[in-house]
């Protein structure tokens, strides 16, 4: 293990999503709000992703040789001091079985957002009470993928902000706005009174969601797998819509449940 060394090395500018989308500054963390101290964030994406946004505060690299050149390559500047390591130190950093291709960042939890900061969004997706961070993570990546603009999860009954979230996301934890919210009822009431159209995603819904009527600004709501979206919720919604299922299989895993609602959402709203 080497001393901890000063990385002069700068490569493009990175950018940051969010800041681009949305105005307001994030406020810090609640405490309480879990993860409290630094998290260590590994894999290329992630750890990229975690460089280019200007909302996440860095604090340290552990690396090999071939992953800080790596990083370079593709126009990261590493503003952070950085400390060589070998591959084996670094599995013994992260769980076993941790692919962490030679990196892990050491840095603070995101700011917490809120309803506030989601100012000119129009496509939301908020899940209520979905506990697998890998589902999470899943559905972070597609968010990103089908430009949506924010994942809101309750701050309780929901995975931590931390490796294993940040990693099944693959870098899409730190280029969408994830909201942490202690009442998602009361976060669905909110946006109505912003003018967004809340549904929610019930295998009883009236109508499918393709049959359903969109407004310009939207917040689809999916549930945990099991218990679906909670009564409170779906009522707070006021509107339900099922996705229909052609196949022999008529529910789906909530991270392609999220995929399908989102490419549904930006097919009808026009976006």
């Amino acid at each position: 293990m080497s001393d901890t060394k000063k990385s002069a090395r700068s490569g493009g500018k990175p950018g940051n999503r969010g800041n681009r989308k949305f105005s307001g500054k994030p406020t810090p963390r609640r405490p309480g709000l879990p993860p409290e101290g630094p998290v260590f964030l590994y894999g290329l994406h992630t750890v990229e992703a975690a460089f280019a946004n200007a909302d996440r505060k860095r604090l340290k690299l552990f690396a090999t040789e071939n992953a800080q050149n790596r990083l370079v390559e593709r126009g990261v500047a590493i503003d952070v001091p950085v400390e060589t390591m070998m591959p084996r130190a670094l599995d013994r950093m992260v769980t076993k079985d941790a692919v962490h291709q030679g990196m892990i960042l050491e840095a603070d939890p995101l700011p917490a957002y809120g309803a506030e900061h989601l100012k000119g969004a129009r496509l939301v997706l908020a899940l209520d009470q979905v506990t697998d961070p890998h589902n999470v993570g899943a559905i972070l990546r597609s968010a990103v993928a089908l430009d949506a603009d924010a994942v809101v999860t309750t701050e309780r009954h929901a995975p931590e902000e931390g490796p294993v979230l940040a990693k099944s996301a693959s870098g899409a934890l730190d280029m969408i706005k994830h909201v942490r919210v202690k009442n998602m009822a009361r976060f669905v009431a909110e946006m109505k009174e912003k003018g967004f159209g809340c549904i929610a995603l019930d295998s009883d819904g009236p109508a499918s969601l393709e049959e359903t009527a969109f407004t310009d600004k939207t917040v689809l709501v999916l549930g945990s797998e099991g218990k679906g979206v909670r009564h409170g919720v779906r009522e707070a919604c006021g509107l339900l819509a099922r996705l229909d299922m052609p196949g022999e299989i008529r529910s789906l895993n909530v991270s392609n449940a999220a995929v399908l609602s989102l490419y549904v959402a930006r097919m009808k709203m026009g976006l």
